[in-house]
């Protein structure tokens, strides 16, 4: 087979190290990949990934180089392209393809139209509402005493929620999206959502429209700086599996958010084939949807993929295909844990262009698999070319052996402004 991955971050290395290791598939190329993709061999022994410079947002010429080229399945990684419709557009064209369509896609692309959803079916979720003006948005704000999470409607690569603790910095969050419009149009509309209390867990499950696979837990650490301080990020880091649900839990709790859900997508004639990846929180009173994303997370991903032992490409095809309810899903019992290591000075402005050294040894270390994320070949070089730069990931026989292989990969590899956290996994290990 030819498969064609759309995206260029630590997801979509992750999944195409993954369909790499199908000994199915003879070709593969990555839109617009990074340096890290096209060092992906091919298990059957055919060559290389071919990463080809095409942004993933770029539709149009996505859907020119598939009529040429005829991949046997494209596979969407980041929320962008899904949010414009590329699934529509490929599937019009008789163009096999992986995703949500733009309709299913909207339980990301507009948290309104989620929280909505959410309340419309029963969905185990926050208190919340919908503004557009701030005076109102500032009103409901505080009927919570300003303890909220405010959150932009459209898309803000994964930054578009403040999280507030007192009235004045729910003011100063509403003004900042809805009057100064810190994130362009999307922030045109906010949903406020009551301040939860518990622990934060993701939640992914693959889907065929009418089958939900749900994948174990794994936990993510959005905020850029130890014990969860600093600013908001794309994701600093992830493991799986978290102990904060046992088996029988997490069928519990997934069947209180999965089984309405689907009730409520047949009821609106939403067909969505890909990964429905809820944010829950476990709270005193029951898990809680925080909100819902329509793909993959990063750095979730590269978690997920090194435990799965499926074959990838099978679970695409049977997700894209309705026959998601033959398959069962079958997990190594390792815990695999990943360190993202960022550029100096992100989530805010970053340099570009700085050497990455180390990380031939990096890869030394048994269990471990360096993603790359924001990386590029410059002069024969990998070089940084983002804010997450790499996703540095290991298996081991429980969370302390997963933790020390990977942070003693991050000690081999260096480059400019390096920086990272130093306690992912930390919820899991402190004290009971």
């Amino acid at each position: 087979m030819k498969i064609l991955v759309v995206g260029s971050g630590g997801r979509e290395h992750a999944l195409v190290w993954k369909l790499a290791a199908s000994m199915r598939v003879r070709r593969m190329w990555c839109a617009p990949g990074n340096a890290g993709i096209g060092l992906e061999e091919l298990a059957c022994g055919s060559g290389r990934v071919e990463c080809v410079p095409i942004p993933a947002e770029e539709i149009d010429v996505l859907l020119e180089f598939a009529r040429s080229h005829k991949p046997d399945l494209t596979v969407v990684g980041p929320d962008n392209p899904l949010a414009l419709g590329i699934v529509d557009r490929f599937q019009r064209e008789g163009l096999p393809i992986w995703g949500p369509n733009q309709s299913a896609a909207r339980f990301e692309s507009s948290k309104v139209f989620s929280q909505e959803f959410m309340e419309r079916y029963g969905i185990p979720t926050a208190r919340a509402g919908t503004f557009s003006d701030a005076g109102e948005a500032k009103e409901f704000a505080r009927t919570l005493d300003g303890r909220c999470a405010v959150k932009a409607d459209g898309l803000a690569l994964g930054k578009g929620v403040l999280i507030c603790q007192n009235k004045e910095e729910a003011y100063r969050a509403i003004e900042e999206i809805l009057v100064q419009r810190t994130f362009g149009s999307a922030g045109a509309t906010v949903v406020i959502q009551e301040f939860l209390e518990g622990t934060e867990v993701s939640l992914h499950a693959l889907c065929d429209g009418r089958t939900a696979l749900m994948f174990p837990t794994s936990q993510d650490h959005k905020r850029a700086m130890d014990q969860d301080m600093g600013l908001n990020t794309g994701g600093m880091g992830t493991y799986s599996p978290t102990p904060f649900l046992s088996g029988d839990e997490l069928e519990k709790v997934g069947r209180s958010i999965l089984d309405p859900w689907l009730a409520g997508c047949a009821r609106e004639g939403i067909d969505f084939k890909g990964i429905l990846y809820p944010g829950v929180m476990l709270t005193a009173q029951g898990a809680k949807v925080l909100e819902f994303n329509a793909r993959f997370g990063d750095p979730e991903t590269q978690v997920y993929l090194t435990r799965l032992e499926n074959d990838l490409l099978e679970l695409l095809e049977a997700s894209v295909a309705g026959s998601l309810h033959r398959i069962e899903l079958r997990w190594r019992p390792d815990v695999s844990v990943c360190v993202v290591m960022a550029s100096g000075g992100y989530p805010g402005a970053y340099e570009k262009g700085c050497v990455i050294k180390g990380l031939d040894q990096a890869d030394q270390i048994p269990g471990t698999k360096v993603f790359h994320a924001g990386t590029a070949m410059k002069n024969g070089e990998v070089v940084t070319n983002g804010g997450r730069v790499l996703g540095v990931t290991a298996l081991g026989r429980d969370l302390v052996q997963a933790r020390n292989a990977a942070y003693a990969a991050v000690d081999r590899i260096r480059f400019k402004g390096a920086q990272w956290r130093s306690d992912i996994g930390w919820r899991a290990m402190k004290p009971s």
